[in-house]
């Protein structure tokens, strides 16, 4: 796995601006405000966490396949120009391209 989710992300997500401190695997409590979760809630969390992670990992490698910004501007720019504002359009084809290649799960 690229990234593993841990207690803390758990902890951030279940328990947003909670006061807590995470020693190794010892969690104390320091917030009045919110209740302390289990370590099942815990775990599950980071399970929840994970799954969404690893579902999205085509997002991920789609954004650093996808060209820059200015340059699908400048493809834009010379689809319109030739009147390619559909399917045969180079920027349309680029994207199309990397789409394929890194279809969603």
């Amino acid at each position: 796995m690229a990234n593993e989710m841990t207690t803390v992300d758990a902890l951030q997500s279940l328990k947003p601006n909670a006061e807590w401190v995470l020693r190794g695997d010892e969690l104390e409590w320091l917030d009045s405000e919110q209740t302390e979760p289990t370590a099942d809630e815990l775990a599950a969390e980071v399970t929840r966490l994970q799954g969404v992670y690893d579902g999205n990992a085509y997002q991920r490698t789609r954004a650093t396949a996808y060209a820059e910004i200015k340059e699908q501007l400048d493809q834009l720019y010379h689809d319109m120009t030739a009147g390619k504002l559909d399917a045969t359009g180079e920027w349309h084809k680029a994207i199309k391209a990397v789409k394929d290649a890194n279809p969603k799960p």
